[in-house]
Formats: structure tokens, sequence, C-alpha cells
């Protein structure tokens, strides 16, 4: 009988897992979404203005560059 309700107990607590877990992907769904968002409006912005001469501009995105590192890292360019 013991066995029986630690069980009960065990998938109970699964199932609420499961539910926490099931958000918190949604949470990082609707994130993703977000930087995807504003990384369209970056660019969006950023391809313009990269075509310019204007020194002030070109300073900025070396500046940018230079700060950015890259998340595939040098092994995967």
């Amino acid at each position: 009988m013991k066995n029986l309700l630690r069980q009960y107990r065990d998938q109970a607590g699964l199932a609420r897992r499961l539910t926490e877990l099931e958000a918190e992907v949604q949470e990082c769904r609707s994130m993703n979404l977000r930087v995807a968002e504003l990384t369209d409006l970056v660019t969006e912005l950023l391809v313009p203005l990269a075509a310019s001469d204007d020194p002030r501009v070109v300073e900025i995105l070396e500046r940018y560059r230079a700060g950015v590192s890259d998340p595939a890292g040098p092994s995967q360019r």
C-alpha cells in the first residue's frame, strides 16, 4: 500500500513538473520570437547605415562589431 501511495505522489509530482516545464518552454518561445523581431528591426535600421559613408556611422558600426561576440565561436566560421 505504501508503494502504491508513493508511486501516486511521484506521478502527481511529475505531472506538476511537466506543466511547469511546458509553461517555461512557452515563455522561452515568446522571448525568442521577441528577440527575432528586434533583430529584424535592428537589421532594417543598420543595413542602410552600413552603406553610408558618414565617418560617424563607420565608427559606430566598427565599435559594435568589435563588441559583439560570435555565438558560434571562431571554430564555426
